[in-house]
């Protein structure tokens, strides 16, 4: 065979041959462990949402597409992988979201943008303060002088720093280390830290496991909390069908945890070694957070107040948020899904608990004032009123039941809690319990209606069985 003709055998072979698909690698930063994360992170990789919605036509065709799913414990390390692309979209809180913006805001090659938000409690709670259960120290006061660890960049950290703006103490009023959840548990288990300042769902988680007792929730700051996600702007602007494919599988997912949220919360349990009662308390009816990816004016406004915070302290320069937030892809997905972006927009709405109460045989109509025991090996059950659930709960006790959980919702604050981590005020005539997440507030109110404050076994006695 002379040359020629081999050069034209082998090009009629290459022709014949099908050409080699290319790969395109998805870097996506999770938190697994922070509860509010869940539905842009754990629940889509593991029930497999991203490849139900993903493109399949036109340049996607042929495209072989590979998730890289890196999980995290905070959102400083999202950043620093979408800085250096190995990550295209990261789960974050408020204030690392605040600095991913501004940061990326000087990055000559890309921009992030914020797509969606994943879980929001529009009063502040979710961050939270806790000491060692044995600990003296019931007020943020308590603690001056003292160590407080707090993973620094986290959205923990930002509300510490708020907090000190605000009430005008100098950042030297607490000794500020700082460490990482694992790290602080440990340490505060230890008694070798005086406090331990932390995210979603730590500040419950802490407690829930026995040996912490939160002191100050971050509702009492008044401000917003929230995580979203961004995405890197030459990522979105290349495949914006695949944005639109990774929102769309954060709506179902939210669908899904609200369908059946004791089974969500036993799934997410497995999947992210976080209590299902812990994740329950934060994802289900009535929860602390709300589950909703709207990118909803107050809490952009939250951001703005984050960055001035933090500008203060010279950790972030100008931010543009106007540049930043971007509901283009988020809106786009509502619309293939027939869904109403702008109602769910102007709604702060969560799903409350609801139903008939089976002890007290009345509905349920004042969700905030109800209660839910989680009967161990059976259902969760809901209450009409505190008094009762405590009620119910002493009458599972006779029968010989045993109530894995019990949930109430804090008389001043409006969260939900657990009810063995209450302060209770409970009137001098005895029959009720009224339940508070702080001991002042417990205090004041019965100091302001008569009676005293006592803990739940003291709560559970009060109330007795009688409805």
């Amino acid at each position: 065979m002379s040359i020629r003709n081999g050069i034209v055998a082998i090009a009629a072979l290459l022709l014949a041959a099908p050409a080699q698909a290319e790969t395109l690698t998805i870097g996506i930063g999770t938190q697994d462990t922070t509860t509010n994360t869940v539905t842009t992170g754990a629940v889509i990789r593991e029930l497999r949402l991203l490849e139900k919605y993903f493109p399949k036509s036109g340049k996607y065709a042929d495209l072989v597409v590979r998730l890289d799913w890196q999980n995290f414990t905070s959102g400083p390390p999202v950043t620093n992988g979408m800085m250096a692309d190995k990550l295209q979209f990261g789960a974050m809180g408020d204030y690392p979201l605040v600095v991913n913006g501004s940061t990326f805001q000087g990055n000559p090659e890309s921009r992030s943008q914020l797509i969606s938000v994943a879980a929001y409690n529009i009063h502040g709670s979710g961050n939270g303060l806790v000491v060692n259960k044995d600990s003296p120290y019931y007020e943020l006061s308590d603690l001056k002088g003292k160590v407080v660890s707090v993973p620094f960049g986290s959205a923990a950290h930002g509300l510490l720093l708020k907090t000190m703006q605000d009430q005008g103490w100098g950042q030297d009023y607490w000794k500020l280390v700082s460490q990482s959840p694992e790290v602080g548990a440990t340490n505060l288990q230890e008694k070798k830290i005086d406090a331990h300042a932390d995210f979603v769902p730590f500040a419950e988680l802490l407690p829930f496991r026995g040996y912490a007792r939160k002191i100050y929730d971050g509702v009492e700051s008044g401000a917003p909390t929230w995580h979203g996600v961004v995405v890197r702007t030459d990522f979105a602007e290349k495949y914006p069908e695949i944005v639109v494919a990774y929102l769309k599988a954060e709506i179902e997912a939210d669908q899904w945890v609200k369908a059946d949220p004791k089974r969500a919360a036993e799934k997410i349990a497995e999947w992210t070694g976080i209590d299902k009662e812990v994740v329950y308390i934060f994802l289900g009816p009535g929860g602390i957070m709300t589950l909703d990816p709207t990118i909803k004016p107050a809490l952009v406004a939250a951001a703005g107040d984050d960055a001035e915070v933090l500008r203060k302290l010279d950790r972030v320069k100008d931010f543009d948020l106007a540049k930043w937030v971007n509901d283009t892809y988020l809106r786009q997905a509502f619309k293939d899904l027939k869904l109403d972006y702008d109602g769910q927009l102007a709604s702060l709405a969560n799903y409350e608990v609801q139903g008939t109460d089976p002890f007290c045989k009345k509905p349920i109509t004042e969700p905030r004032k109800a209660g839910e025991i989680w009967v161990d090996g059976g259902d969760i059950v809901a209450y009409s009123s505190t008094k009762c659930t405590l009620a119910a709960f002493n009458d599972l006790k006779n029968k010989g039941r045993t109530a894995k959980v019990a949930y109430l919702f804090d008389t001043a604050l409006g969260i939900k809690l657990f009810a063995d981590q209450a302060f209770y005020a409970i009137p001098a005539k005895g029959g009720d319990a009224v339940p508070f997440l702080l001991k002042k507030n417990a205090e004041a109110y019965a100091a302001r209606n008569g009676g005293t404050v006592a803990g739940f076994a003291e709560a559970l006695a009060a109330v007795g069985t009688g409805s």
